[in-house]
């Protein structure tokens, strides 16, 4: 990034990107260079050949506006474009002029008092290079980057789990780069933005690319598609307010469609941030690559793993055992259907909403033994018989109906035979 030839730089990445047929011109051949040629460019707004190559080299800075406004034609810019190419021709102002222009970037007490008050909407404040200054609770558990002393535009090039949150990475990311050239205008050669283009033209392919467009476009709105590791898809509408009196200081609300799917989950969301529940993990993304609520159900669920690996035995269907999980219910306590007396739509909810069963339907729980366990004692009478008239260790006589097992190999035995015998 040149700072001293913003102009320059932006006149060729803008005449690059322009086809000879969109200017009604032919192609011509075969061409060295992408775009439209210097002369070409120069013939149709109207100017020497010779002028426009210093337009581009440097050499002159401060061209007229009626030049500017032709160029910006013949490179079909539009609106927001056309202001940007227009304010990099102004007169270069000192460094130190500008630094005294600048006004604190503190963001205001009453914005702060307003995004507290907005409980059911994520909301947060950025200054001009995509710093975030402030947010309220919803918006940090939309994202963990809504933190003050992130920028919002480094965590959605190089953090992963961003990435993942993002199903519009890429407009996202078009949009962020084409928004932060709008807010920078001339000063290219701000000490900030040039640590900050520096490193993501280092670390990101994807920004690189962007950068080298030169594209212009501000951002006040746009509809953003999230995979939130809880609550999982949905759409937020946001919209952008610039704060008056400060130095470029904008406040972003995100808001679901009411009566949506996405307002159901976004109310969810909130609710889990009222209750305290932690929304994010530091670590996004376990070692097998699997997302964390897939791979750590049980941290989500509360059941231990000894209760998850019973689904495979406890007969219930998955849907069932599934909502075990999702109850955070053991299996026992599910069970207790049968004898507790209330229906599973009455003990689902107690489960939904950790509503504690009575006292007595407790005792009698604890008390009367099941049908379930006279079955299984019947069953473990019957295993120790046949565990007894088993051959003996080493015996080559098969038993009835049946090969002879391997010498030294003793007989199978049922996993739960075993763990009664070992009581």
């Amino acid at each position: 990034m040149d700072s001293k030839n913003a102009l320059g730089e932006f006149l060729r990445a803008r005449r690059e990107r322009v086809r000879p047929e969109d200017v009604g011109l032919s192609g011509g051949g075969l061409r060295r260079v992408p775009g439209l040629r210097r002369e070409e460019v120069a013939l149709l707004a109207g100017i020497s050949s010779d002028y426009y190559l210093r337009l581009e080299q440097g050499r002159d800075r401060n061209p007229s506006v009626q030049v500017l406004e032709a160029l910006a034609r013949v490179l079909r810019l539009d609106a927001s474009a056309t202001a940007h190419l227009l304010s990099l021709a102004q007169p270069e102002r000192p460094a130190v002029s500008r630094r005294r222009a600048r006004r604190p970037e503190a963001v205001p007490a009453s914005v702060r008092e307003l995004l507290d008050t907005w409980s059911g909407h994520p909301a947060y404040v950025q200054n001009r290079f995509t710093d975030c200054l402030a947010a309220n609770a919803l918006c940090t558990a939309l994202s963990p980057n809504y933190t003050p002393g992130v920028n919002l535009l480094r965590a959605v090039f190089l953090d992963p789990a961003e990435h993942e949150l993002r199903r519009d990475w890429d407009e996202l990311t078009a949009e962020g780069v084409a928004t932060l050239r709008g807010h920078i205008g001339p000063d290219v050669d701000d000490p900030r933005l040039v640590e900050l283009v520096g490193e993501l033209s280092v670390r990101s392919d994807r920004f690189r690319y962007l950068w080298s467009r030169h594209e212009v476009r501000p951002m006040l709105g746009r509809t953003s598609l999230l995979s939130h590791p809880l609550v999982g898809d949905f759409e937020l509408r946001s919209n952008k307010f610039e704060i008056p009196g400060t130095d470029a200081l904008s406040l972003v609300v995100f808001h679901a469609e009411p009566g949506s799917r996405s307002a159901e989950l976004l109310g969810l969301l909130g609710s889990l941030t009222a209750s305290g529940a932690p929304p994010w993990r530091e670590d996004s993304r376990t070692a097998s690559g699997a997302p964390p609520w897939q791979e750590d159900s049980h941290a989500t669920s509360g059941t231990p793993p000894r209760q998850e690996d019973s689904r495979a035995t406890s007969g219930a269907p998955p849907e069932q055992e599934d909502s075990r999980a999702a109850t955070g219910t053991p299996p026992r306590q599910e069970d207790s259907h049968a004898t507790s007396g209330a229906p599973p739509e009455q003990e689902d909810s107690r489960a939904a909403t950790g509503e504690t069963p009575p006292e007595e339907t407790l005792r009698a729980a604890r008390s009367e033994p099941s049908h379930r366990d006279h079955r299984q004692d019947e069953r473990r009478d019957e295993r120790r018989n046949a565990s007894a008239q088993s051959p003996r260790l080493g015996d080559a006589r098969a038993p009835a109906g049946g090969e002879a097992p391997p010498r030294g190999t003793p007989p199978e035995r049922d996993e739960t035979a075993r763990r009664d015998e070992d009581r």
